[in-house]
């Protein structure tokens, strides 16, 4: 019984971390509307959640913290790693797309 209790620790630990790094991906790359902060928000959410767990061991790997942090404090960060890489990529070539790429209609 006590396992559900840390699988539960953990992912409440990847949810805050993946809506953490969300929310800073939206204030530092401001987005242009409301339909592209809810897009970017739940890409960050889902990125962070899926793959916070192992961002956080290569992170803690790289940084060479193994052993000195524990698991909810390695999965709250590589969530929030994830989550703010992932919309930092796309939201680049989003914006890179949007820039150059061909305009529909205009001829």
């Amino acid at each position: 019984m006590s396992h559900l209790g840390e699988e539960n620790s953990l992912v409440a630990a990847k949810l805050l971390g993946s809506a953490a790094g969300a929310w800073v991906s939206l204030i530092y790359l401001l987005p242009k509307s409301l339909q592209e902060a809810a897009t970017r928000f739940l890409t960050g959410l889902t990125c962070g959640l899926i793959f916070g767990g192992p961002t956080g061991l290569w992170l803690t790997d790289r940084l060479g913290l193994e052993g000195q942090l524990s698991s909810l404090e390695t999965a709250l960060g590589g969530s929030a790693a994830a989550s703010l890489s992932a919309w930092w990529a796309l939201g680049a070539l989003s914006r890179i797309a949007d820039r150059y790429g061909a305009k529909t209609g205009s001829r």
